[in-house]
This record gives C-alpha cells, structure tokens and sequence, in this order.
C-alpha cells in the first residue's frame, strides 16, 4: 500500500508518542476519531504497522553487549533447523538469511563479553551450523528506525 499525507501523519504520531490514544490523535491531526480507527485498522491489515509493542531495551534488562553474527550452514539441509535451534536461545533477538559468505546473519546480546563467548558456543553447538564470525557492537549511534520510510513512501510532498 502507498501511504498518504495523513497516514504519514498518523505513524509519525504514533512513533513520536506510542501511548497516544485515537482520540487524542484524531485531535491533534484534526480529523474525527472514526477516521483515525480505519486508518489504523488499514495500517495494520495492510502490515504497515507490524506490531503494537514496546521496544524493549536489551542493556536495561542486563544484556549491554549486542554482537552480530554471521553462520555458515550446512548445504541440502534448508534454514527450518537452524532457525529452531537459534529460536531456543532467548539472546538471539533477530536472523536473516543473507547473501554472499554466510547464510544467517543475527544479532545477539549478552550480559558480558564472557557471557557473550557462552552464547555463541550455544549458538554453534547446533548441528547444522558450520562456522560463525563475530562482530561486537561499539554503540549504536543510529537507534532503529522506520519513520522516514513512511514519508519516503508518501507520493504528495510534506
């Protein structure tokens, strides 16, 4: 779907003050309460609004070390086991299936440098995992985002 005006509006609202209400929304963008509801419906039927949770912050639940990590599987076997393996161990927040050298590339975090060497062992202990190559995290100077996708997105100006 191609967003418009007050869609953007709408998600850059909801980004800026994720515990705004529809109608406190419907009042600040200035159109009725009725219309905010369907466009949020819309936005999330549509999956541009993939989820309503909060964003967790791994550092202030005792996981300041975040890393990425590249495995190398095994050829003929597919991703399923994998996947099943690394979803059993809770410091793999993400994985992607990539191009190029490896095959997943995932983020991890861990309490410590220690710690994070424990979850790597346990991540290449799986069976179908050949190989992993490991990059630390320094700082993250560039938070998740997506609000300027949404405008990119919008055909009219802002």
């Amino acid at each position: 779907m191609t967003p418009d005006r007050l869609d953007a509006m709408l998600l850059e609202l909801l980004h800026d003050e994720p515990r705004i209400g529809v109608l406190e929304a419907s009042r600040r963008l200035g159109v009725a309460r009725g219309t905010v509801q369907s466009r949020l419906d819309r936005l999330e039927r549509s999956g541009v609004i993939a989820d309503r949770s909060p964003t967790l912050g791994a550092a202030a639940l005792g996981f300041p070390v975040t890393a990425f990590a590249t495995l190398e599987i095994a050829q003929g076997q597919g991703h399923s086991a994998v996947i099943e393996h690394l979803s059993a161990i809770p410091e793999v927040l993400e994985a992607h299936t990539t191009t190029g050298a490896g095959d997943l590339l995932i983020r991890v975090v861990a309490r410590t440098h220690a710690d994070l060497q424990r979850v790597i062992n346990e991540i290449v202990d799986g069976r179908h995992v050949l190989r992993s190559s490991t990059a630390i995290a320094l700082e993250t100077p560039i938070l998740p985002r997506s609000v300027q996708l949404v405008w990119a997105a919008v055909p009219e100006p802002r």
